[in-house]
């Protein structure tokens, strides 16, 4: 039933939830793992300058110091965690709106289900959804399982 599935991951609690999930799913099917991380162009704009932008709309990670570290550590949770349970990983790391990031990721790359968590670090929590997942939604035709994370304490 599924092949390749995506988990966007921002490294948050929420996020690592929608990790676990997905790569339940991975075992149970015998899928591949897409991790990645979206690098939004528009919350950095502001702390960053036009030549840093720049390079993040080329994708050019490795110039970005700390950017780059919380990108690499969040896909490599996934990384990690699947390589524990014998699940293959692909890990990528973009830059632009996330919304339309994870849609163009998911149709380019045959992408059968994304799990993801209902919201991420950024800004407060809505009442419902995160406004990337809400957007996520709206924005594909792939299936898109939102995965919600309760505080034990």
């Amino acid at each position: 039933m599924y092949e390749h599935i995506l988990v966007p991951t921002d490294g948050s609690d929420v996020a690592e939830a929608a990790v676990d999930h997905a790569l339940d799913l991975a075992e149970k099917y015998d899928a591949e793992v897409h991790a990645l991380y979206v690098v939004d162009i528009d919350s950095v704009n502001y702390s960053l300058g036009t030549e840093q932008v720049d390079r993040l709309k080329q994708g050019r990670f490795d110039e970005m110091g700390e950017l780059k570290e919380q990108a690499d550590e969040a896909t490599g949770v996934v990384a990690e965690r699947g390589a524990e349970r014998g699940v293959a990983i692909v890990e990528h790391v973009s830059g632009g709106r996330p919304h339309k990031v994870i849609g163009d990721y998911a149709e380019n790359h045959d992408i059968d289900l994304i799990v993801m968590g209902s919201h991420g670090r950024a800004g407060v929590r809505r009442a419902l959804l995160g406004s990337v997942t809400e957007r996520t939604l709206r924005s594909t035709h792939v299936p898109v399982l939102v995965v919600d994370y309760l505080d034990e304490d």
